[in-house]
């Protein structure tokens, strides 16, 4: 079957609340059922809720018990094979419902994040998938994602800084049709180093890399502090005017989203962008603790949803 006009929608780690969100969000959108096909099981389905609407689902196997709220590798698996499975049909959009990482990894996948899986099973042709946030027009994209901050620097070179910066404006100019972007960008020391006092990243590897891209063409800051930096686009943000800039660029994760998620946290996608096909999903996680009680929120879920339809 060809699945090139839908949006494929896993469910995510079966202990977690991803069947949940993933019920509440259809339910509440009432889709018309051609332009959804669900990757679960039945059975895990049917233990979270019932859809009111008859859209197609491509079952997974899923012989193991639901344990709400536990880690384990049955289900880190059951969640990898979502991802493999909806990859394979080749789906206009895909929509992930949150899975565990250390489950996936129990279960011998070793990948620190479905933005890792999809980038495995999709990229070709040197191919990568860059993780970018959004809240209507508040973007953030992240040069380095799930790693801890002790290895930030290390990775933080400027081929790559040229290369995910590159990526982000082939993705404005390609989908947003926004020809030339602004970009601003997080320094990683506080106070943007304070002239090597603070740190020399700065100096000598951040600044090189925004002189390339600004010879390129494209529209970015020098590195900024990144406590003052978002300050602007928070106010504007909460009020309903333009974003200062089309997407701040963060050097870390959490730099980048703790200005977007405290603002929107319930409204924020979480995008894999840089492949052919654009991912999109809920901003956090599996919330193994509320799992099975009926009492998860869908809007990141929805809001998930929605964009594939602009």
């Amino acid at each position: 079957m060809n699945y090139a006009n839908k949006i494929a929608i896993t469910t995510g780690d079966p202990n977690g609340i991803g069947a949940e969100i993933t019920i509440k969000a259809l339910n509440l959108l009432n889709l018309p059922p051609k332009d959804i096909v669900i990757i679960s099981n039945k059975k895990v389905l049917n233990a979270y809720g019932s859809l009111n609407n008859n859209y197609e689902i491509l079952d997974v196997e899923y012989d193991s018990k639901i344990r709400f709220g536990e880690v384990t590798k049955e289900a880190g698996d059951f969640s990898f094979r979502l991802l493999q499975k909806a990859c394979e049909i080749e789906p206009k959009f895909i929509v992930t419902a949150p899975t565990s990482k250390e489950a996936m990894n129990l279960a011998g996948h070793k990948f620190s994040g479905q933005t890792e899986v999809l980038e495995h099973f999709l990229a070709h042709d040197g191919q990568k998938a860059e993780m970018l946030f959004v809240s209507k027009d508040f973007r953030v994209l992240l040069l380095t994602r799930h790693l801890p901050l002790s290895q930030v620097p290390k990775h933080l070179t400027k081929s790559l800084i040229i290369e995910k910066i590159e990526r982000l404006r082939s993705y404005f100019q390609n989908k947003l049709f926004i020809n030339r972007p602004s970009f601003a960008l997080c320094a990683l020391n506080p106070h943007a180093g304070e002239n090597g006092i603070l740190g020399d990243e700065e100096d000598k590897i951040i600044l090189p890399a925004i002189e390339a891209v600004r010879n390129r063409g494209i529209n970015i800051t020098n590195p900024l502090p990144a406590d003052t930096l978002f300050i602007k686009g928070v106010q504007n943000y909460l009020k309903g005017e333009k974003i200062p800039y089309d997407c701040y660029i963060a050097c870390y994760h959490d730099q980048g989203l703790i200005p977007i998620k405290s603002v929107a946290s319930e409204k924020t996608v979480n995008m894999t962008i840089g492949l052919d096909i654009i991912r999109t999903s809920p901003s956090h996680g599996t919330a193994f603790d509320i799992a099975g009680k009926n009492i998860a929120n869908p809007e990141s879920m929805i809001e998930a949803i929605k964009y594939c339809l602009y």
